[in-house]
């Protein structure tokens, strides 16, 4: 609302002298230069630059200027539903109401705007165009996140609630290992998704994070490690290849710049993913590859795939495709928005390609560091089997 009346009062005075300057230019005066000369910058040059939309109107309804947010919207399927809500509002002004509206254009993409309206001096009015669209994106995602943060919580510890009551009277010594086993799961799967959020907080927040070269060959390394145990559990064997160059040559010595335990935690969770969404039996590949300035870590299933109308979503935190298989998992929801925005804070990308039934290939990509040629080179293997 502050920056409002502030726009507001810009938005008034510029009219004001602009009618000032027609009236002096009646008079044959030239003020221009002796306003520009006066305030240093114009009034008009700032209602170019704000984000906000203005558009102001006559007393007969013609629109008098539109500024450079305002413009922009000209000729867009948005633009046209707006100008329609701008020249009611402008006409209310005329009229001497303020009135404010909210608009919601369900796209794709969705947008949301305020349309405002004030009167001016002289019958004239002022609309303002606030473009809210990403205020609405960030609440609803809040929304989202604390309602599913919720579920995921109280989905253990009512199961561990349940089963705290079954032991109340329990006396078979079988029965109470069973539903200890059960309660102790629970647990797990809990502290799981706490660390999970803890890990995607600091990383969203950038905290303590480190800026120094590190060997690809060894972020693949600390990933498989994370994921030995499991895959040995699913009977799933996972592959590293060496780090190769663009014609086809080992690059043992490869370096990205960034946190390394980001970047293992990145590519952790892109293997446990592969190695949760396999079949027993089922391979996954993990190989890098430098392309022009970037290098790219790829890992590759043979798992159950990814449908087409879930692939844009996956990387949303608790998105999953198939509900039931994460939890025999034991998955979190989180370990892909992790990927995410290890990516993002590391000037990279993540990407995926999948077909259903087939499997699924993820594509971290990231900037390469200037001290690729200086590095010592890895001792470490072309192959290894969990």
């Amino acid at each position: 609302m502050t920056v409002l009346l502030i726009v507001l009062a810009i938005a008034a005075a510029f009219v004001g002298g602009w009618a000032i300057g027609r009236s002096r230019k009646a008079d044959g005066q030239d003020s221009s230069a002796t306003d520009d000369r006066a305030r240093g910058v114009s009034l008009g040059d700032v209602l170019e630059q704000h984000p906000t939309g203005v558009v102001i109107g006559d007393a007969d309804g013609h629109v008098e200027y539109r500024n450079e947010a305002a413009r922009r919207l000209a000729g867009t399927h948005a633009g046209l539903l707006i100008d329609e809500a701008i020249e009611r509002h402008l006409a209310l002004g005329r009229a001497g109401t303020a009135s404010d509206r909210a608009i919601e254009l369900f796209g794709p993409p969705k947008m949301a705007f305020v349309i405002s309206a004030r009167p001016l001096p002289h019958g004239r009015s002022v609309a303002f165009v606030d473009d809210i669209s990403e205020r609405r994106r960030v609440e609803q995602t809040r929304t989202d996140f604390v309602a599913n943060i919720s579920h995921e919580l109280k989905t253990p510890v009512g199961a561990l609630s349940v089963l705290a009551e079954t032991l109340i009277d329990e006396t078979d010594l079988d029965t109470i290992a069973r539903v200890v086993t059960r309660m102790l799961a629970e647990t797990d799967r809990a502290s799981r998704t706490i660390d999970d959020l803890m890990e995607l907080s600091r990383i969203e927040m950038g905290a303590e994070r480190s800026d120094e070269p590190v060997r690809v060959a060894d972020v693949i390394g600390g990933g498989v490690d994370r994921v030995t145990e499991l895959a040995a559990h699913r009977e799933i064997m996972i592959s590293t290849l060496a780090p190769v160059e663009p014609d086809g040559r080992q690059a043992d010595s490869l370096l990205v710049r960034g946190d390394r335990r980001q970047l293992v935690s990145a590519v952790g969770n892109l293997i446990e993913n592969a190695v949760k969404y396999s079949e027993p039996g089922a391979s996954v590949q993990v190989r890098a590859r430098r392309v022009d300035d970037w290098v790219e870590v790829i890992v590759a299933d043979q798992g159950v795939g990814i449908p087409q109308r879930d692939l844009d979503r996956i990387f949303e935190r608790f998105y999953r495709v198939d509900r039931a298989r994460s939890r025999s998992t034991g998955g979190t929801g989180l370990g892909l928005a992790i990927v995410r925005h290890v990516a993002g804070n590391h000037g990279g990308d993540v990407s995926v390609t999948s077909v259903e039934g087939e499997g699924s290939t993820f594509v971290l990509r990231l900037p390469m560091s200037a001290g690729d040629s200086s590095a010592p080179q890895s001792t470490g293997t072309s192959e290894g089997v969990a």
